[in-house]
């Protein structure tokens, strides 16, 4: 699994610009990536990975920065077999961490202004056995808000606490806020009308799904069926059928 972040000198930028930033992100990790595998002595063959973009820290904070979920492998297509890389070690971090800079900031200066950055920009990639952790970490931020109602403690005189775990310390903290500046929080993190936060390159490319059954089937990849899950519903309280939405109606004056 890699991240790759941006500085805070830049998030300025990124909120004026989001779009055009964020598309940047993604088509610089892409050429990156597959450049390093071009160099890689297991991997100089096809590649496939997932790309995540997430916006905010725990603490609900503007923190924009990609994962990425990278198989340590690579399908050879000469003798039509999958080519594992040998031990934990994949890319030099390093190195990633300053292509990836030099890259977004040449990308960067062609349409705007920037701000002076640190010279080492935080990259990090290290093994997660089968990859299976990294997706259920990621899958927890692709179809829900950037809070839980259950981490919401509550709000009193115009004041909300929430709970969120500490990365450092895996103990659950709190923070409290004024509720205007609580909602700023959670609206920065809205992403523009039709960006998709995820993306698959590569192997894991649509195009390539013939191409992917072939690695399945060379790896004996247990396929589970996908089961669909009806939508929530809430009961009626008299007849117990599912009710459903009307309208909203404003609180009567007390």
């Amino acid at each position: 699994m890699l991240t790759f972040t941006l500085p805070a000198q830049l998030r300025t930028l990124v909120k004026a610009h989001d779009k055009s930033v964020y598309t940047m992100m993604f088509e610089v990790l892409h050429s990156l990536l597959f450049d390093f595998a071009k160099r890689h002595k297991q991997l100089n063959n096809s590649i496939g990975f997932t790309a995540v973009l997430h916006t905010h820290s725990r603490q609900l904070q503007f923190h924009p920065h990609l994962h990425v979920v990278l198989p340590a492998g690579a399908f050879n297509a000469k003798t039509q077999q999958w080519q594992k890389a040998k031990g934990n070690y994949l890319f030099n971090v390093k190195a990633l961490s300053k292509v990836w800079r030099a890259r977004m900031l040449e990308r960067l200066c062609q349409q705007f202004h920037v701000p002076p950055t640190p010279k080492n920009w935080v990259v990090n990639c290290q093994a997660v056995g089968q990859g299976a952790p990294a997706l259920k970490y990621l899958s927890r931020y692709l179809y829900r808000g950037v809070i839980q109602e259950c981490n919401i403690l509550g709000v009193h005189n115009n004041l909300l606490t929430f709970q969120y775990q500490d990365s450092q310390t895996k103990q659950m903290k709190t923070q409290t806020l004024p509720v205007l500046a609580f909602l700023w929080r959670v609206l920065q993190h809205v992403l523009p009308k039709g960006f998709r936060r995820t993306r698959q390159y590569g192997l894991l490319a649509s195009a390539n799904r013939l191409k992917l059954k072939r690695i399945q089937l060379l790896l004996k990849v247990i396929i589970f069926p996908f089961k669909k899950t009806k939508a929530a519903t809430r009961p009626c309280p008299k007849c117990k059928h599912a009710m459903q939405f009307i309208d909203i109606l404003p609180m009567p004056d007390s």
